[in-house]
C-alpha cells in the first residue's frame, strides 16, 4: 500500500457553535469524554495513516499545544498555518499544499463524527477526487452532490448517468493536488473545483452507512456526546 498523508481541516471559527467556541477551537470540543479531533487521528492512525496535517487559525495555538508532537497518538504532525483569517475549506487545503506532498491525501472535516475507515490508498484512475457521502439529515435534505455508478455526477445530472437523488458530503475526501491547478492564494471553498471536476468525470464516490454528525450546532454536539456516552 502506498503511504498516504491526511490534512484534519481546523481553522474555522466555528461561528454556530457559540458561545462554546468563544475560548476554543471546534475541534477541541468534548463529545464522548474526549475532543471531536482525538476520534479523527485515532482512526487514521488505525488505518496506517500516521503522518497529519492540521490547518491553524482560531485558537490555532490551543489546538498545536493540545496535540502537541503527535507521540501519543504514534503519528507526526505539522502544522499550516493559516493566520487570524480562516481561508475557508478549498484556500485552507491549497495553502497545506506544500506539506502534504505530490501524491493525493486524505482531508476530513475536523467538525464531524464518522466511523468511517480510512482504507482507501489511492484515487481511482483518471480520478482528481474521491468523495464519501452519507444519507441525508434532517438540516441538510436536499444533499450535496449526485452519486452514480461510482462517480459524482454534473448537476444537473446527464441524461443515462442513472443518478437520481442527492447525498450529502461527508467532510471525507481523497484529493489530487492536480484539483487544485488553476487555484490562487486566499479565501475560497472547495465545492466548486469538485463540481467542475466532476463536470469532467473527474470525481468518484462512495455512500457510508455508518455513523455520521456534522457536530455544527451545541444540539448536535450535546446528542453527540449522549449517544457516545452510552456505548462506551
Amino acid at each position: 500500500m502506498g503511504r498516504m498523508r491526511a490534512l484534519i481541516l481546523a481553522a474555522g471559527r466555528g461561528e454556530r457553535m457559540r458561545p462554546l467556541t468563544h475560548d476554543l477551537p471546534k475541534p477541541l470540543l468534548p463529545a464522548g469524554g474526549q475532543p471531536l479531533i482525538d476520534y479523527h487521528i485515532e482512526a487514521l492512525a488505525r488505518a496506517g495513516i500516521r503522518e497529519l496535517v492540521v490547518n491553524l487559525s482560531w485558537h490555532g495555538e490551543k489546538l498545536r499545544g493540545y496535540l502537541g508532537d503527535g507521540t501519543r497518538y504514534g503519528v507526526t504532525f505539522a502544522f499550516s498555518e493559516e493566520g487570524p483569517e480562516p481561508l475557508e475549506t478549498g484556500g485552507g487545503v491549497f495553502h497545506a499544499l506544500p506539506l502534504l506532498g505530490p501524491g493525493a491525501f486524505w482531508v476530513v472535516n475536523g467538525d464531524i463524527a464518522c466511523d468511517y475507515r480510512f482504507t482507501r490508498r489511492r484515487l481511482p484512475v483518471g480520478m482528481l477526487a474521491h468523495l464519501v457521502l452519507v444519507p441525508n439529515p434532517p438540516h441538510n435534505p436536499h444533499g450535496d452532490f449526485l452519486l452514480a455508478g461510482g462517480r459524482i455526477a454534473p448537476d444537473p445530472p446527464a441524461a443515462g448517468t442513472g443518478a437520481t437523488a442527492h447525498r450529502t458530503f461527508a467532510g471525507i475526501s481523497v484529493l489530487d493536488p492536480r484539483l487544485f491547478a488553476a487555484a490562487r492564494p486566499g479565501k475560497f471553498p472547495l465545492a466548486p473545483l469538485l463540481r467542475a471536476a466532476a463536470a469532467r468525470g473527474e470525481v468518484s464516490g462512495e455512500e457510508h452507512l455508518g455513523r455520521w454528525t456534522d457536530v455544527g450546532t451545541p444540539e448536535r454536539l450535546a446528542a453527540l456526546d449522549a449517544e457516545l456516552r452510552s456505548r462506551a
